[in-house]
């Protein structure tokens, strides 16, 4: 499947999870308008090192891994800008890039995460554990914490205090159960204990 990318510094999107981006710059107001012709999605990745960082081309300093990103909201601008709203949606691996538009795009391979059904208790442990690392906030958190462990997971990664590795790190976990662990190993020790 190819899809249009949008590249981000310290962003990692995961399934589920809304995300608000506003799109100025010429390549992704092209972007923005071929998704919205097509409505397909296209695809964010995260930019592992900046033009200042690395002189290698652009496609060699982005992730090959990302999530793909369902347009639910557009809202364009007078000057040409827009305000969306994206939603996550399943995981992929880059295979190829393609440099025929203004913008990068690829051609992707979905990459589903396996689950063996038994993760429901360390879904529950996870929450429980992010609750307590949070207690001004969960109330909050927890009434809108997803049942699906799945979607938790993601809920969790957008909800703990991780470096953009750490949260790349469990967008790339094998499984859900790994995601999980991965996430609850970054939970500081106290609110661990607690539980």
């Amino acid at each position: 499947m190819r899809v249009p990318l949008f590249p981000l510094p310290n962003l990692v999107l995961f399934p589920g999870v809304l995300l608000p981006l506003y799109v100025f710059e010429p390549r992704y107001r092209a972007l923005l308008a071929d998704v919205q012709a097509s409505g397909g999605p296209f695809g964010i990745v995260r930019i592992l090192e900046s033009a200042q960082e690395s002189s290698k081309p652009f496609h060699e300093r982005v992730s090959l891994v990302g999530t793909l990103a369902h347009l639910q909201q557009a809202q364009g601008h007078e000057d040409g800008t827009s305000t969306i709203l994206v939603g996550g949606g399943e995981r992929f691996e880059v295979q190829s890039f393609d440099f025929g538009t203004p913008y990068l795009s690829a051609e992707v391979k979905p990459w589903p995460l396996p689950a063996d059904g038994a993760e429901d208790g360390l879904a529950r442990e996870l929450l429980s554990a992010l609750l307590r690392l949070n207690p001004d906030r969960a109330d909050a958190l927890g009434q809108n914490a997803p049942d699906d462990p799945l979607l938790l997971s993601s809920y969790a990664a957008a909800n703990l205090p991780l470096s953009a590795t750490q949260r790349e790190a469990a967008l790339r976990a094998p499984t859900l159960r790994a995601r999980l662990d991965l996430l609850l190993a970054q939970v500081p020790q106290q609110a661990k204990l607690l539980n």
